[in-house]
């Protein structure tokens, strides 16, 4: 099992758990920033409606207990516990489960945070993944997702939002929220890699997230290998 070493932040020293910050996201301040200026009408209409929810957003390195009950006993998706990224297809096959879940808590006890979470209240309701773009080894070995250049970027790849929670915003905050966490670390460049849905789209289908969240949020698109398929970025 590897345990990651500590991020650094933009300050030069090891980011402790002791001082993770927090910030709070809603659609009313999602609808007042510029990069949601590009909305549809559709979408700036239902941001409109949603105005009153509001989540905080905080890393997930000390809030195990609370990314446990989020994920549930599959661990999110087939035993996944968000390491499928990071792991090649026999070694998902190989770690799946239990010792993925083991991993993903030591891993976020030595201080690496893998990703934030969305709060409503005291309940955890989402869950985002970000990390510098070489630790997904995945994106790396697949020709959809393979390096566009060699700009150093940091990557939002999963978005997990809990049954009852969907539909109402919380992918979306989460994603503003990945975009600041991953400036507050260092990070320049955040990169996406979104499905473009064709018709209904199932949970499951939808975990890395819509393409047009990120047109929405003012990522721009830089590559599609495949049609349903596209990256995005954005200078942070």
């Amino acid at each position: 099992m590897a345990v990651l070493p500590r991020q650094r932040s933009n300050l030069g020293h090891s980011r402790s758990v002791a001082v993770r910050s927090a910030h709070w996201v809603s659609f009313a301040e999602l609808a007042a920033l510029k990069d949601v200026g590009g909305a549809s009408p559709s979408d700036r209409a239902s941001i409109g409606s949603l105005q009153a929810v509001t989540y905080r957003i905080e890393p997930a390195t000390d809030n195990f207990a609370d990314l446990e009950d989020l994920f549930g006993p599959n661990g999110a998706w087939s035993g996944c516990w968000c390491m499928w990224n990071r792991q090649t297809n026999a070694g998902f096959q190989e770690n799946n489960y239990e010792p993925n879940r083991k991993a993903l808590r030591a891993n976020l006890a030595g201080g690496h945070e893998f990703g934030i979470l969305a709060y409503d209240g005291d309940t955890a309701v989402g869950w985002a993944a970000l990390a510098p773009r070489p630790e997904y080894s995945r994106l790396g070995r697949s020709p959809v997702t393979k390096p566009v250049d060699d700009v150093e970027v940091w990557s939002v790849t999963c978005f997990v939002v809990k049954k009852g929670q969907r539909g109402l915003g919380v992918a979306t905050a989460l994603l503003a929220g990945a975009a600041r966490r991953a400036r507050e670390l260092g990070a320049t460049v955040l990169e996406g890699y979104p499905v473009a849905p064709e018709g209904e789209l199932g949970d499951t289908d939808a975990w890395h997230g819509l393409e047009s969240m990120f047109v929405n949020a003012g990522f721009t698109e830089v590559a599609r290998r495949k049609p349903r398929r596209p990256i995005y970025r954005k200078a942070l």
